[in-house]
């Protein structure tokens, strides 16, 4: 089975242990990891059917693992997936699976699946299901997400000056860069769609002297974003509300409007109703920073034999079923044409994608720092879900199949006049 789907010992990167202790010796250069066999039946399970999520779900599960550094072996699926598609190959893995056992002790993890959580609640971007799908994600605990975040929990891309920067550095950096961008002054008013654990409004006040809102749908970040603001004596200046984007009142307004990790979870075919919301709320002349994660690939040409190979593959399926249920990435001209429709005009792009790719790989490096106690908090199930999903973002940011956009767009008033300057001079870093 090894062989079949990963050529013979000599050609191997890497090494292959199995259950009883052998291990076989890649013959070529190794990447930097060793390739678990945990149970004679994990190669049945993780390939009937052959799918991407079912791979994932054989390490989720213990079947296999993957020694030393896990972003090293993020191209494995796709070496499976090319093989498979073989059809005289397929025909010979069928022949070898069926011949391993069927019920060696494995944990099926597929009841952690949001479809049992989440797909009952309603139809997908209902603002019930919107709500059910942010507690999936965000409601692991406040504790757990302290572990690996900076000291300011902010839960998106950082900026680093240098790759040298610590995370608290560069996301400090990233705070300091969106206020410029967004040119604020004391006395704005700013709107943070989607704001965590109110790191953003937190430091736009302290430092920019807004007045400033936060919107989540997820109780445990509006609770710690609360005692942080107390803390911070700011609680006449910022406050965090319960509100979905869609129930903004019609008659609150705002000068500054910052959105940051929102994108995602809104939904391709809901990105209209998305930017109409934020443009009411928005006064003419005021600026939005739209600050979210697209797909490249998504970009590209798509057959229907494309469409329909990844389909049967199930790509992205780990990362909605137990990450971001209902989170769908789609190309940036997408999202430019959604917003440009509703009034607002384009002004500054910026890709931070390889910032992300550093960003990520420092909290994975903080996760496992903490490990006994990450699993502690959740389980084994949940720690080893999240280093999959951060490393495989980091690998799929660093090999550009998905980028993150800092885009300001600009709501004109009724002479056309924009609050942005002549020039970028005042936002590069200083």
């Amino acid at each position: 089975m090894i062989a079949l789907l990963f050529g013979p010992v000599a050609a191997r990167t890497f090494d292959v242990r199995y259950w009883d202790g052998t291990v076989e010796h890649g013959g070529a250069a190794t990447t930097g990891f060793r390739l678990g066999v945990n149970r004679p039946g994990a190669l049945r399970r993780m390939l009937l059917p052959p799918s991407e999520l079912s791979i994932v779900e054989s390490h989720l599960s213990g079947d296999v693992d993957i020694d030393g550094a896990l972003e090293s072996a993020m191209g494995l699926a796709d070496e499976i997936g090319a093989r498979v598609k073989s059809p005289r190959v397929l025909v010979r893995l069928l022949r070898h699976l069926v011949a391993l056992p069927r019920r060696d002790a494995a944990d099926d993890v597929r009841v952690a699946r949001s479809d049992a959580v989440v797909e009952p609640v309603g139809k997908p971007h209902d603002p019930s299901r919107d709500r059910a799908a942010i507690r999936f994600h965000y409601d692991v605990g406040n504790d757990f997400y302290a572990l690996w975040l900076d000291q300011r929990m902010v839960y998106s891309c950082a900026y680093f000056r240098s790759d040298t920067d610590s995370i608290d550095e560069a996301q400090r950096a990233k705070l300091d860069l969106v206020c410029r961008k967004l040119r604020l002054r004391p006395g704005h008013r700013l709107l943070d769609v989607g704001c965590g654990w109110g790191a953003l409004i937190i430091h736009a006040a302290q430092h920019y002297g807004v007045n400033a809102l936060g919107i989540t749908l997820s109780d445990a970040q509006a609770s710690l974003a609360r005692a942080r603001i107390a803390a911070a004596g700011l609680a006449d200046r910022c406050r965090v509300e319960i509100r979905d984007y869609r129930a903004l009142p019609a008659d609150m307004q705002f000068d500054r409007i910052a959105s940051v990790g929102m994108i995602e979870h809104v939904g391709a075919d809901h990105l209209a109703a998305y930017f109409a919301a934020l443009h009411r709320a928005l006064v003419p002349g005021g600026l939005l920073l739209n600050h979210g994660i697209v797909s490249l690939e998504e970009a590209q040409p798509r057959g229907p034999l494309t469409w329909a190979a990844d389909r049967l593959w199930r790509r992205d399926a780990f990362i909605h079923q137990y990450v971001f249920p209902d989170g769908r990435l789609t190309a940036f001209r997408a999202v430019i044409a959604a917003a440009e429709a509703e009034g607002f005009e384009t002004r500054d792009v910026e890709s931070l994608r390889e910032h992300y790719a550093l960003t990520l790989r420092a909290w994975v490096s903080r996760l496992l720092a903490n490990q006994d106690r990450a699993i502690a908090l959740t389980s084994q199930r949940i720690f080893r879900i999240w280093r999959l999903y951060m490393t495989a973002s980091a690998y799929a940011f660093a090999h550009g199949r998905i980028n993150v956009l800092q885009t300001l767009l600009a709501s004109p008033d009724a002479e056309g006049h924009v609050d942005v300057p002549m020039t970028r001079e005042d936002i590069l870093v200083r």
